[in-house]
């Protein structure tokens, strides 16, 4: 949807320097993927136009704890690549870290072209508070309503902050493309979060954790419906849909990268594979909540979860992709 979503904004004219944001970059080696992306889809824009190639102005944006050093390293040959692979087609790009919480202000007001999310906005602010979810760190289909509310009302608030503190940046008719996990309530739930509590729940009868513990933490994410999302923005007013779709994606399917089926047919290959990603983005949470000491132990038996349920069902993630256009 990327390249549909800039031939929609730049249909009639592309400004002399572009400026975008990725919200949520990671710092790892994809981290300027998007970045390129982009810098190739206008490229073949103006190419069709017949007109200079843009500057682009990219604005990587994250925690503010997060290490922008690894990216900053990259960039002499990300440039280097980019003088080399597009030609004609590339002018110059001028990359900068912007840290700091999406939840709020992060730029000037109406100085934005395009901002992009991916695997991001499913992380709250914060977890609902004071909420009494017993032996769950998260919420299931087996959750009280409360819960459920505790978490919707989290959410709406920070997607709310969230689309007031883009419109007030963006210029007018900009836009942005998000993609989130989600969820389809018309399907049972299973998410690694959940099995991550039952995991703990284990732990507990077994003496490892405490159970007052347990009861207190609450994990800080949540995956909302395609109904949710749209009756957000509806509200909030300052956007218009243009697009939403939902897909699923396995929770091994980066295996799939290699190139190689037989590592797909191993459910301990998969099982490992899964717990080592959700361990990355899990581990300083669940750290903080509960010590280092548990850590190992806790993933070693979330993976043995995840095994037996590979051998059972289709394990899942459902995500949210949409773009919108400023009022």
């Amino acid at each position: 949807m990327l390249q549909e979503s800039l031939m929609t904004l730049f249909c009639n004219s592309v400004p002399s320097c572009v400026k975008v944001a990725d919200l949520g970059c990671s710092s790892g080696p994809n981290a300027l993927q998007v970045a390129n992306d982009i810098i190739d889809v206008i490229g073949s824009i103006t190419h069709n136009f017949n007109c200079h190639p843009p500057t682009f102005q990219i604005y990587l944006n994250d925690q503010f704890k997060n290490d922008f050093n690894n990216i900053f390293e990259s960039l002499p040959y990300f440039y280097e690549r980019l003088r080399e692979e597009k030609g004609e087609r590339f002018s110059s790009c001028f990359v900068n870290a912007t840290p700091g919480s999406f939840y709020g202000r992060l730029f000037p007001t109406n100085s934005m072209h395009f901002f992009h999310s991916s695997t991001s906005l499913h992380w709250l602010s914060q977890a609902p508070k004071e909420l009494v979810n017993k032996a769950n760190i998260y919420f299931t289909n087996t959750s009280p309503s409360h819960v459920y509310q505790a978490y919707l009302h989290q959410f709406s608030q920070d997607f709310n902050l969230f689309l007031k503190s883009r419109a007030q940046e963006l210029l007018p008719r900009a836009g942005m493309l998000l993609t989130f996990v989600g969820r389809d309530d018309t399907s049972d739930m299973v998410t690694p979060w959940g099995l991550i509590g039952l995991a703990l729940n284990d732990m507990v009868l077994e003496s490892l954790i405490e159970e007052t513990k347990l009861e207190s933490v609450n994990m800080p994410r949540y995956g909302p419906t395609a109904k949710e999302v749209k009756e957000l923005i509806e509200a909030e007013g300052s956007f218009t849909l243009q697009k939403m779709e939902t897909f699923k994606s396995r929770w091994d399917e980066g295996l799939k990268e290699n190139d190689n089926d037989d590592l797909l047919l191993d459910t301990n290959v998969r099982a490992n594979f899964i717990a080592k990603y959700v361990r990355a983005t899990t581990e300083p949470f669940l750290t903080a909540q509960f010590g280092g000491g548990i850590i190992d132990e806790l993933f070693f038996r979330f993976r043995n979860k995840v095994a037996e349920l590979l051998e059972e069902v289709i394990l899942e993630h459902a995500y949210l992709v949409m773009f919108m256009t400023k009022n």
